[in-house]
């Protein structure tokens, strides 16, 4: 599943009220969302971000890393869906996306509850 389709995923949900189990998720997509997590360093950004959008240059400077890090980083968080970007110049900013966040809390219920069955 590209970036492209898991945010068009995300987006029917919120949308339409698809539930998680309603769509055709693999299991590399399900560990797309959760490798966000699963870091500290995407952890503090996540939580420099609980403040509102933030341009890469205050996340640069307030985590003390390098751009390519960053980079990297940044790039994970968007790939799951749970941050959005845009650019402004020469500048990428970055939030917390909503739709995104409530995609991955449901993807969790869902496969944690014991009903839940996997099709594939």
């Amino acid at each position: 599943m590209t970036k492209l389709d898991l945010k068009h995923n995300i987006y029917h949900i919120e949308y339409f009220g698809f539930e998680v189990n309603d769509l055709d998720l693999t299991y590399e997509d399900q560990a797309k969302v959760f490798k966000a997590f699963c870091e500290e360093k995407r952890l503090q950004i996540i939580e420099l971000l609980q403040a509102g959008e933030q341009c890469a240059c205050i996340l640069l400077d307030r985590l003390d890393m390098a751009q390519s890090t960053l980079s990297y980083h940044m790039k994970i968080l968007c790939e799951s869906g749970v941050v959005e970007s845009r650019q402004d110049g020469k500048w990428t900013h970055y939030k917390i996306s909503e739709s995104g966040s409530n995609f991955a809390l449901e993807l969790l219920k869902k496969i944690t509850n014991q009903n839940f069955k996997k099709n594939k």
